[in-house]
């Protein structure tokens, strides 16, 4: 019972003192807090403590409490109490117990504490800024109210007013009391609220925006509002938003549409590309913002794009295209009531490869999961492989601040992913990638956007706290956890990416990981075993990634990771599940199923089905060839990720077959098969809607139309025609005819006379009926009655060219009072003006004209006007704009006689297909007669050949091929049929003989000709030879030696069976004198030429070497033929002769003003002399100099650096400098004027220019310009960065050692080399000296230094120093020496002493010195 109260009082005792300590703690131990929400963490194993302590044994006898083991032994130990020991035992875990619950309990008490004044401190702040709000509430107000404006239509205005309040006011805004919407016109309304400002502009306002505008501003506190009138002035009078306005009718302006179009457009990679429309009209203010998108997503004027809109013309110019920019290309612009839309498709092709059957370049080079050294990049491979297939890539980067590329790779990547690791935190890099095939490394992709490397969870470590007044305070994480030293291990090791050939793993930081910088080591063991190795090695891993390229195929792995920072490395994380490298990807299977569909006249609708494993391909490349060539060509540069593609830019009419591609990360597939051949073609589609319906006769009853054909009849012949009418004051379309009308005229029937009817024309082909022209105008049915005659119609256009046109035209159905007498032509400039001039002053009896001088590429309008007696009547419709430019693949009849004799004419057109027809006619109408001239067509055209020629044949006949009238030829066929491919020609060989020729279509052997010369006839002599070869056409004479009797007229008459023609030649005058005077010339020549003879006169050209080589060639030599070389009469002897070529040199190393003068060569033998001469002066002596110049400066070197201890030496080596080429050096584009700093200078060999004391001011480029009198060539040098470094290091050294060299302790002069002295004599050794500070002097003795003082005698003087040896004998003989030094350097000179005794010999070579003491 003692024992028990003995130990109750002990755990009072106990109690209080921990009462007292828990106390204490609150009062002086503090914590920080994360933030203010922090809920405080406590201990799972100790329960919660009340103020008031509990005993041992209430807490083992707690039912709630959570028990070790340890818990249950106590509690054994209690029940025991009859062992005394037991008790002592459970007294020592008790007391344990209790300390630890002591110091959970302090622990507690100040987190409980810390709370209660958190919370106490934040509701004070609460209250304390209710107050403020409180003080600061007032109701809304509108210091600055809306007021009243009036503009014009089509301008923008912007109405404003400030609204006050607190709290801050609900702003509404009304239009005539409804709400306003922005939504209802975005593009119209701009709505803006900031700062109390609220501001709404109107865009390009029209009478619709005028109105009441009113502001209403709300709060708890009330509401405020202010309101003003918009009065819009209308251009029609009105003014919008008053009471006149209401009543009028608003007109809107004519508002822009498209005009010229962009078509699909090629570009190569790299170049510049601009596409550009053209609108009807100057664009309206609204629809100044022209909006571009590429494949859907807008474009914005950035770096590369230039986006402009100027009056009538929209563009976008991209100033380098890349593939990534392939696609379709959208213009848009807005009108009244819609937007409109152009597309086209721009292609990027492939700019050269980069090595002779290299690969293209990869595309899309994507960057992701950016950390603070790592990176992964994509991309996607490129269409063309070049010469072999694509074996893998190459990856490079670009560090901003170091400004070059460097592979990453050492072994070329096979798929299109690669994970970069070991980058710089906080750098700019740009990456790129290039493809690698047998033949060499390929182009570079597009270089992705710079990429900051840094800690994208770095965000997530920062809370942003916001305090009293709007004030916030910024918190970190780094600085609430500065108390952690020691790392945790990171957690959940896992990888994130596996190929076949490396592993990325990531891992989650520890948390808390502290204020400190962490990094990791990785480490890695074979699964299922405990050798842990680090994986790491020397790699400084920065960031939660790492990967690991060194795996075994078949092998798993475990991970783990420690994290390390300042204060020690942390246990390693848990390992991760078993990694093995993945199975290598496969490239894709190749698409199926290709199938071509006509689509136009140059594009091909191409349809394919995907493979059936489909998830990992990101599209298709596209291959075309022309049938039977198997000249593959790619169609796109960027993936198609559709399973459809229009191709464009193919020729028409030419068969082509198609395959396809899948592109993954894995590379491209092999190839589809290949497509059915398609023929281009148009697909067959309705005709478009004609157009210009004209009345061409009136009964009174009935009405007869004719109208324009339609401008593309959708590939099919138009088949017929449907009309539809409405009388005026109605409002339905009745059909006119039933069946359709085969020409294009019809005559309506049972009208009432005196109504108006208005008619529209519908045409049909083999796929359906097409669109409706637009209405006519309302033509009055009436009699016609007028005396002049209707206007013509069917006007079109033949035979378009460079200049000139064809046009037809169909006589008017309606004569007047008197018969049709002629047409009058008019012609209009432009597509739309009314400026109408005539072309033809007299009528034209013809329904054809050919209408030439018109200004190649202007575009032109034409009508015609029928005139009989009674005058000239109303003129047709006006044709559709034309070109004058000639069609693609536009060719001209030719003329000939086949081999039977018969004249045909054929016609070649490149675009053919089986449906093709050419139709063949006289005068354009009449149709051929079959039995004098038969059609035939073939693959390359037409021949239309005439079995019986005769005067009947004579006139003009024309060809255009059915589905294209485009395609169009005349020929005027006149009795002179035998067509001629060359008149005279007049020719003089190089022996002087003269020949005459012509030359005509191959004539058959029944050909016949005679020659007249001045109207008689000739036939062949010895002096004059004729020939004729049929099978060439060729008639030729030939003159051995031409003399004045053969001036005079030639003609030639040929027939070839019914086929004749004659052509004369005028041999007289000038053009005689020229060729006799040229024959006799030629002939002398070749009479000089029998002996030997200069080939190449003598002429002169600088070397590489900036020689002069001066030259001649003579030929016809013999062994007998001497050359000799003259200056100014003087032989010259430096002649080099090589007799077996004929060359002879003379090579002047350096020219000089003594090599002006004039040069003569002279070859002779016994058959003859030629003489060449060179006058090298005044102009020409002055372009060897200009050439000499220029060699010279072709010849310089790159400018080079040279450091010395006065400075720099910017200097270009040259072959050889002449003082002709004038030299003057730049400093950043200005010019170096010679000043103390910087000296220019030159010799025969260098041009430099030194700067003296080089300072940072000296950095920059610097260029030599070299003038050789017409060019000016150029040599750079980029003084700065780390060439400027190294030679500004360099300069300091050498001027350093300089100021060494002249301070250094040296000898200047004074010992001989032997000095002989007789015995008995004292010697006296003087030297002079130098050096600064002044030198230290020794004097050695055989190397060591003289210490006898008796005998020797030193004196030292400022810059000299003398030794005396008194009273010398034989043993001073030896090597004495003289040492100075200082702290830049030493010198030791040495002199031999010899002693000889009285009457010996004096040695050899010695001076004898000494003199008696």
């Amino acid at each position: 019972m003692e024992t028990r109260m003995v130990m109750q009082r002990e755990q009072e005792e106990q109690s209080s003192q921990m009462s007292h300590s828990m106390q204490l703690s609150s009062q002086m131990k503090k914590r920080t807090f994360t933030s203010s929400d922090e809920e405080p963490s406590y201990s799972d194993f100790y329960p919660i403590i009340p103020a008031d302590l509990m005993s041992v044994k209430e807490i083992l006898d707690m039912d709630n409490f959570p028990r070790h083991r340890t818990w249950e032994i106590l509690k054994e130990t209690l029940a025991e109490e009859h062992h005394r020991d037991k008790w002592t035992m459970f007294g020592n875990e008790a007391e344990k117990v209790e300390l630890d619950v002591i110091r959970n309990q302090r622990v507690l008490r100040t987190r409980v504490d810390t709370m209660a004044i958190r919370k106490q401190a934040e509701k004070k702040a609460s209250a304390h800024m209710e107050y403020l709000e409180r003080l600061s509430q007032k109701a809304p107000d509108f210091p600055i109210p809306l007021r009243a404006h009036t503009v014009w239509e089509g301008m923008t205005v912007t109405l404003s007013c400030t609204v006050q309040g607190c709290p801050p006011p609900k702003v509404t805004w009304f239009k005539d009391g409804v709400p306003l919407r922005m939504s209802d016109q975005p593009w119209n309304y701009s709505l803006q609220q900031r700062f109390g400002l609220n501001s709404l502009e109107i865009r390009r306002c029209s009478p619709d925006d005028a109105g009441e505008y009113k502001v209403i501003a709300k709060s708890p506190l009330g509401e405020a509002m202010t309101f003003g009138t918009l009065l819009v002035n209308s251009y029609l009078g009105a003014l919008a938003g008053s009471e006149c306005s209401k009543t009028s009718a608003f007109k809107h302006e004519q508002e822009a549409q498209f005009g010229n179009i962009f078509l699909p457009t090629w570009v190569t990679e790299g170049d510049s590309l601009t596409l550009q429309c053209t609108f009807t009209s100057d664009l309206l203010p609204f629809q100044q913002d022209v909006t571009w998108f590429r494949d859907g997503i807008q474009l914005h004027p950035s770096s590369n794009v230039d986006i402009r809109t100027v009056e009538d013309k929209a563009s976008i110019t991209l100033k380098a295209a890349h593939k990534e920019h392939e696609g379709v290309y959208t213009a848009r612009l807005r009108t009244w009531d819609e937007t409109q839309d152009h597309s086209a498709f721009v292609y990027v092709e492939d700019a050269s490869a980069a090595v002779l059957g290299g690969p293209a370049s990869p595309l899309a080079v994507q960057v992701s999961d950016v950390n603070k050294d790592y990176v992964f990049l994509t991309w996607q491979p490129p269409s063309a492989d070049g010469a072999s297939p694509v074996e893998g890539y190459y990856v490079e980067r670009y560090d901003l601040r170091q400004g070059e590329w460097v592979r990453c790779n050492v072994r070329i990547q096979k798929s299109c992913h690669f994970p970069m690791f070991g980058l710089k935190e906080g750098t700019l890099y740009q990456f790129r990638v290039r493809a690698v095939n047998q033949a060499g490394v390929g182009r570079p992709s597009k270089a992705t956007e710079p990429v900051l490397t840094a800690d994208p969870l770095e965000h997530t470590r920062t809370m942003v706290v916001k305090v009293d007044r709007g004030r916030t305070v910024t918190i970190t994480k780094d600085e609430l956890e500065g108390q952690v030293k020691a790392p945790f291990p990171p957690t959940n090791v896992h990888a994130c990416e596996v190929s076949d050939t490396y592993v990325v793993l990531s891992w989650t930081e520890p948390e808390p990981r502290g204020r400190e910088p962490l990094t990791f080591f990785v480490e890695r063991s074979l699964a299922g075993k405990s050798s842990w190795q680090l994986a790491s090695l020397d790699m400084e891993v920065n960031s939660p990634r790492f990967s690991v390229f060194d795996l075994s195929k078949g092998q798993q792995y475990c991970f783990r990771v420690r994290s390390i920072n300042k204060y020690g490395v942390s246990d390693p994380s848990e390992p991760s599940a078993p990694i093995s490298l993945g199975k290598p990807q496969a490239v894709p299977a190749p698409p199926h199923s290709v199938m071509a569909i006509r689509d136009t006249d140059t594009s091909v609708l191409l349809l394919w089905q995907e493979p059936k494993e489909k998830d990992d391909i990101l599209g298709y490349y596209l291959y075309y060839s022309e049938v039977g060539k198997q000249d593959w060509k790619t169609v796109n540069n960027k993936p198609v990720t559709k399973t459809r593609f229009t191709v464009h830019g193919l020729k028409n009419r030419k068969e082509y077959v198609f395959r396809v591609k899948s592109v993954s990360g894995a590379g491209n597939s092999s190839y589809s098969d290949e497509s059915r051949p398609i023929r281009v073609k148009a697909a067959i589609s309705v005709p478009s809607a004609p157009s210009a319906i004209a009345l061409l006769l009136c009964t009174g009853s009935e009405m007869v139309l004719g109208w324009r054909g339609p401008a593309r009849n959708g590939g099919d012949p138009v088949r017929g025609y449907y009309l539809d009418q409405m009388e005026g004051g109605m409002k339905t379309w009745r059909e006119v005819n039933v069946k359709p009308a085969k020409e294009r005229q019809f005559k309506v029937c049972n009208l009432t006379s005196g109504h108006f009817y208005q008619f529209r024309v519908f045409a049909a082909n083999m796929a359906g009926v097409g669109k409706p022209s637009e209405a006519s105008e309302a033509f009055l049915c009436e009699k016609w009655t007028m005396p002049e005659p209707g206007c013509p119609y069917d006007v079109e256009f033949r035979e378009v060219r460079d200049g000139s046109l064809v046009l037809l035209w169909a006589a008017p159905l309606y004569e007047g009072r008197s018969p049709v007498t002629g047409y009058f032509l008019e012609i209009s400039q432009g597509d739309q003006s009314d400026n109408w001039t005539a072309l033809n002053e007299k009528p034209i009896c013809d329904t054809h004209y050919k209408v030439s001088g018109l200004q190649a590429g202007q575009t032109y309008r034409l009508r015609v006007s029928a005139v009989n007696e009674a005058g000239v009547g109303c003129a047709s419709l006006p044709t559709e704009p034309v070109t004058a430019e000639s069609r693609p693949g536009a060719k001209d009849i030719e003329i000939g006689v086949d081999n039977d004799g018969f004249i045909f004419l054929g016609y070649e057109a490149d675009e053919t297909d089986d449906d093709s027809k050419f139709l063949w006619n006289k005068n354009y109408t009449e149709p051929i007669d079959a039995g004098r001239a038969r059609a035939e067509t073939n693959k390359d055209g037409s021949v239309l050949t005439f079995t019986d020629p005769s005067e009947e044949d004579l006139g003009l006949y024309t060809v255009e091929m059915s589905d294209n009238p485009d395609q169009s030829s005349s020929y005027d066929f006149t009795a002179e049929v035998i067509a001629l491919k060359s008149g005279w020609q007049v020719e003089v060989s190089e022996q002087g003989d003269v020949r005459l020729w012509l030359q005509t279509e191959s004539l058959s052997d029944a050909a016949e000709l005679r020659l007249i010369f001045n109207e008689r006839e000739i036939t062949s002599t010895p002096h004059r030879k004729i020939n004729f070869d049929k099978a060439k056409g060729l008639v030729e004479i030939l003159f051995d030696q031409l003399s004045q009797e053969d001036e005079g007229s030639y003609t030639a008459q040929l027939k070839d069976g019914r086929a004749k023609n004659q052509s004369t030649l005028v041999f007289v005058d000038q053009k005689f004198r020229q060729t006799l005077a040229l024959a006799h010339k030629k002939r002398r020549d070749h009479q000089r030429k029998s002996g030997p003879y200069f080939q190449e006169d003598l002429s002169w050209r600088v070397n590489e070497d900036c020689e002069l080589i001066i030259k001649c060639t003579v030929t016809n030599t013999n062994k007998d033929t001497s050359l000799k070389w003259f200056k100014e009469g003087a032989a010259v002897t430096r002649v080099v002769y090589d007799q077996s070529s004929g060359v002879s040199t003379l090579t002047i190393p350096q020219v000089t003003k003594e090599e002006a003068g004039s040069f003569r060569a002279v070859v002779s033998d016994g058959r003859g002399e030629d003489v060449s001469a060179l006058e090298l002066l005044d102009d020409e002596y002055d372009k060897l100099l200009q050439q000499l110049s220029k060699q010279c400066a072709l010849s310089a070197s790159p400018l080079k650096v040279q450091s010395t201890a006065v400075g720099f030496v910017l200097y270009c080596s040259l072959k050889y400098y002449i003082t002709h080429m004038k030299t003057s050096w730049l400093f950043k584009e200005k010019r170096i004027d010679q000043e103390t700093r910087t000296k220019p200078g030159s010799n025969t060999e260098k041009v430099w220019i030194e700067i003296c004391n080089p300072t940072e001011k000296d950095k920059g480029k610097y260029t030599l310009e070299m003038f050789d009198g017409k060019e000016t060539h150029k040599r750079y040098l980029d003084l700065s960065g780390q060439v400027f470094d190294d030679a500004l290091l360099e300069h300091q050294r050498l001027k350093q050692e300089a100021i060494a060299e002249k301070n250094r302790a040296k000898v200047t002069k004074g010992l001989p080399d032997v000095v002989a002295i007789m015995e008995g004599k004292s010697l006296c050794l003087t030297c002079f000296i130098d050096g600064e500070p002044a030198p230290e002097v020794t004097w050695l003795r055989n190397d060591k230094e003289i210490a006898d003082q008796t005998q020797f005698t030193f004196t030292r003087e400022p810059k000299c120093s003398t030794i005396t040896i008194n009273n010398v004998n034989m043993a001073d003989s030896g090597k004495y020496s003289i040492f100075v030094r200082n702290q830049y350097g030493s010198e030791k000179v040495d002199v031999t002493v010899s002693v000889y005794k009285h009457g010996d010999k004096l040695p050899a070579h010695a001076v004898e010195m000494g003199f008696y003491a």
